[in-house]
């Protein structure tokens, strides 16, 4: 497979390989996830309706559960318990998908995870579930129970992968790296709201904002190479160079990575505790907002 296609698979090559011998190695996981304010339960819409041998993939369940930061990177060896259960070994070509309306939104950060922990076989649905059904493929509400595995997990935490508050703090004097953020303009400018408690709208210094949803066709596909590269363009990002993203918790970020890996950058680092846990800890002069920012 190239770059690319390891990136995003069609809902056609997903169909295709289901009913052939590429699909013994295929460990297909929905990996739908909503922002608590949205109040849909992720797991009940699985047991819903899902893709033909799909399992669940909770991302709050695989997490750091002893971090204040809503669902951070678990321990490598968390990790590989949970997808273990999964039935997820270490040869599998793991496929992920979510049933958002944009066609891609909690996907892209589970695609991120299994990068992160050295599983370089994984890709993301083209388009997602929404997709899928445009293309008149099958759901199902019957539920598969996989075979447990002994996955191994060994989590890369160099710069190239994952960015802490120091270092984004850090490179706000030092330029080291371009920092983008996947939220919506108006989050980003510090005009409307975040769906998060107790934080107020605005962004680092320093950082270009490029929504997530810019990336996508309204069919819930992302854009073809040439005109995401145009995107970063214009935004003025240069793919060359060394590339942060971070958006309010590290799962819409991962589609400007997957973008940039797309285009060919396949090294994007993300802010793993996002905005919410910069707005917490940032001086006030270090929140730049249209809106209210944030005071002493």
């Amino acid at each position: 497979m190239s770059l690319q296609t390891k990136a995003l698979v069609s809902a056609k090559w997903l169909s295709q390989a289901m009913k052939t011998r590429t699909g013994a190695n295929v460990r297909l996981l929905d990996a739908s996830w909503y922002l608590p304010k949205l109040r849909r339960n992720s797991a009940i819409d699985f047991k819903m309706r899902h893709i033909p041998g799909a399992v669940y993939f909770d991302l709050d369940r695989c997490s750091d559960r002893t971090s204040p930061l809503d669902h951070m990177l678990p321990p490598a060896g968390a990790f590989a318990e949970y997808v273990s259960h999964l039935g997820v070994s270490n040869d599998a070509h793991v496929v992920v998908y979510d049933a958002s309306e944009q066609g891609a939104f909690s996907a892209p950060r589970v695609w991120w995870m299994f990068r992160v922990f050295g599983h370089d076989t994984v890709s993301v649905l083209d388009g997602g579930l929404k997709h899928w059904v445009q293309e008149g493929y099958p759901v199902t509400e019957v539920r598969k129970k996989p075979e447990p595995t002994d996955y191994r997990a060994t989590l890369n935490r160099s710069d190239s992968w994952v960015k802490t508050y120091e270092d984004i703090l850090d490179n706000i004097e030092t330029k080291e790296f371009q920092v983008v953020d996947a939220r919506p303009a108006g989050r980003f400018r510090g005009k409307e709201p975040e769906p998060r408690d107790n934080t107020e709208p605005g962004h680092i210094p320093g950082s270009i904002n490029i929504p997530f949803t810019s990336l996508l066709a309204p069919s819930g596909q992302f854009l073809p190479p040439e005109q995401l590269r145009v995107l970063f363009q214009r935004a003025g990002v240069d793919l060359k160079r060394p590339l942060c993203v971070t958006c309010g918790s590290a799962v819409t970020a991962c589609h400007v990575a997957l973008a940039a890996h797309v285009c060919g950058q396949p090294n994007v680092s993300i802010y793993d505790g996002g905005w919410s846990e910069f707005y917490t800890r940032a001086a006030p002069e270090d929140v730049i907002s249209e809106g209210r920012g944030k005071h002493w």
